[in-house]
């Protein structure tokens, strides 16, 4: 229960600075906007490469991650077959399927993984999966959505190789799987820059709330309640069905994993939304929904399982 409340806290606080940010205009029209570039180009690939280049990667192979894979996979494959048959177009259906099944692995997840299920390291699975798996390729799908048609064959074939997100992953892999050293020298101006990320993606969610209409009275409602549907109950149902019922988890392995999938979705959606320039509504509504709704939700599931 602490875990959940005093992550929540922590992310409200830092969200609210953002809003009084923007409500003074200390940061000028552009605010937002600047910040979402800091996250996107600089800071998340350093935060990223980071936390990669020193995990342990055979994590990736465990069984709760094939859990939380599956169980990805499923909501994220709802919210397609709908945005498919709605016509939603490919970048908004990209967006709503990563804020129906990409949870908030990192400043939210960490804290509770301490505090409710006692072990920073069981999300590093979920994390690890997120951003080597999910995160290259989403982001691949937006930029050629965006801008593909109007590229060589050759440039959309090297797109992941341009994404700053994806590269600082891919570049934190190559080193945990080398077994590289980096120097402090190098190694600590890095991990200063990669602090930025979380507090930047905050503050530039709370900035973009200023002005904004409430939740679900735009377009984007139908969008938007889906995704928050498929988050807050359908993964964490998928993922119990799954553990319990196919990879017969139960105990503590069957908290953690539904624990973890029960987390909102997480606020780096909405920089990648206002990077592409696509679906930046649906995100922000869809992450404000869904971590509102998780505190309960989260609540149930320890009382439950724990």
């Amino acid at each position: 229960m602490q875990g959940v409340l005093s992550g929540f806290l922590v992310i409200a606080v830092v969200i609210g600075v953002g809003y009084v940010i923007g409500r003074r205009g200390n940061l000028g029209a552009q605010g937002s906007e600047v910040l979402t570039k800091l996250a996107f180009h600089v800071a998340s690939p350093a935060l990223l490469f980071t936390t990669l280049a020193r995990a342990d990667l055979s994590v990736v192979f465990s069984g709760r991650l094939l859990v939380t894979a599956l169980s990805t996979a499923t909501v994220a494959g709802v919210f397609v077959a709908v945005g498919v048959a709605r016509g939603w177009g490919v970048g908004r259906t990209t967006i709503g399927a990563l804020c129906s099944s990409y949870v908030n692995s990192g400043n939210l997840g960490i804290p509770i993984a301490v505090y409710v299920l006692g072990d920073a390291s069981l999300v590093a699975p979920v994390l690890l999966f997120q951003l080597v798996g999910v995160t290259p390729v989403a982001l691949t799908i937006l930029d050629l959505s965006t801008a593909g048609g109007k590229q060589p064959l050759w440039r959309r074939l090297l797109t992941p190789l341009r994404n700053p997100v994806a590269l600082g992953s891919l570049a934190g892999v190559a080193v945990s799987a080398a077994g590289v050293e980096i120097p402090g020298p190098v190694w600590d101006p890095v991990q200063l820059i990669g602090n930025m990320a979380v507090p930047a993606v905050l503050l530039a969610f709370g900035i973009s709330l200023r002005g904004s209409t409430l939740p679900l009275r735009n377009g984007d409602r139908g969008a938007v309640l889906l995704a928050v549907g498929l988050k807050a109950v359908g993964m964490p149902l998928v993922a119990w069905a799954l553990a319990a019922g196919v990879f017969g988890l139960h105990g503590a392995h069957l908290l953690d994993v539904v624990v973890t999938s029960a987390l909102p979705a997480a606020q780096n959606l909405f920089t990648y939304a206002s990077s592409y320039g696509v679906g930046e509504r649906l995100a922000r509504e869809s992450i404000l929904i869904s971590t509102a709704l998780s505190v309960p939700v989260l609540v149930a599931v320890a009382a439950v399982l724990g």
